[in-house]
């Protein structure tokens, strides 16, 4: 993580997102920034009501577009209203202003969606002070596990530059916000452009195994057109991985079966994450209970700290699968 000292302590601030990743990013956001954030993801997410109270009460909220049905885009006027009181009440607002996932290492253009939730904000409430903060997500490989992430906080934009009170909102201000903002999220992760040589330049950087959480360092070499060749790395912790998958047999069964039918990458790592904060765990206390009562209950503790250090050093230390 870099770059958090960046983010105000006080006031309103709106942290404007890069999105390579599904709903994994604004958990990987969420944990690591010094401020309780509201955010705004994708309205089909919220198509089930048992579903829907429950992220609500983790503060997200849906955002409609035109492929959810034009009907459904009146619904965003409710939705803008409330982030409008979120940032008047001087509190955190998360959005991704490229509008959809999409792991492609590039920053696509801004949609003006965030410029009307920003925009409005600051006509409601005129002596209201916005700052956006562009944050930066790079994975060394989405839907792999483990991968490294980068995060980069960048820094602020005063929105209030951006407006005039005096004068009606024209087209001006909203490109010269979203072309800074844009201008920031590219340096703040890998940025290749999406052109015809997209795929020759990204076929390149892996042939050189690159490390894509160097942001700084492979946007430099992608400007110059020049890559460092790095060793592609070795899992030494191969045989760890394999003790621990013949400890988790029953939940990484579960896993293949669901693995197999999520139909976008982007995904694969929200699910992976969801399975282990629920079907791992029950696995492992079940399978604690069972050492408990056939050994003794000291053996089946060693047991449970044995497997969720074991399992930490793996995701923390072993290398990201190679492209």
């Amino acid at each position: 993580m870099h770059g958090s000292e960046n983010v105000p302590k006080k006031g309103a601030v709106l942290f404007a997102v890069n999105h390579p990743n599904g709903l994994l990013d604004p958990l990987v956001v969420a944990t690591h920034s010094p401020r309780i954030s509201h955010f705004l993801v994708r309205a089909a997410v919220f198509k089930k009501p048992l579903v829907k109270k429950f992220l609500a009460t983790l503060n997200l909220m849906p955002i409609y577009r035109i492929r959810d049905g034009r009907n459904e885009l009146s619904k965003n006027t409710a939705v803008f209203n409330e982030c409008f009181e979120i940032l008047k009440n001087k509190q955190a607002l998360m959005i991704f202003p490229e509008g959809s996932h999409d792991k492609r290492r590039t920053i696509r253009p801004i949609s003006k969606g965030f410029t009307r939730i920003v925009f409005g904000a600051l006509e409601k409430y005129p002596t209201l002070k916005i700052q956006i903060v562009p944050v930066g997500l790079t994975y060394q490989k989405a839907g792999d596990y483990p991968s490294k992430i980068a995060l980069h906080f960048g820094k602020p934009i005063l929105a209030n530059d951006y407006f005039n009170q005096k004068t009606p909102l024209d087209l001006k201000q909203i490109d010269l916000l979203k072309k800074a903002v844009r201008g920031q999220l590219k340096k703040l992760s890998v940025h290749i452009s999406a052109d015809e040589n997209y795929e020759k330049t990204l076929q390149t950087a892996h042939k050189h195994h690159v490390d894509f959480t160097q942001v700084q360092l492979l946007n430099k070499a992608l400007e110059k057109n020049t890559f460092t060749a790095l060793k592609k790395e070795k899992n030494l912790l191969l045989p760890l991985y394999y003790l621990l998958a013949a400890n988790s047999i029953l939940p990484l069964l579960v896993w293949r079966i669901i693995r197999k039918k999520i139909d976008e990458i982007e995904f694969i790592d929200t699910f992976r994450f969801a399975l282990m904060m629920t079907i791992f765990p029950i696995f492992y206390l079940l399978q604690t209970s069972l050492v408990w009562v056939f050994w003794s209950a000291e053996i089946a503790i060693y047991y449970l700290l044995i497997s969720l250090v074991l399992g930490l050093i793996y995701t923390k230390t072993a290398p990201t699968p190679a492209e």
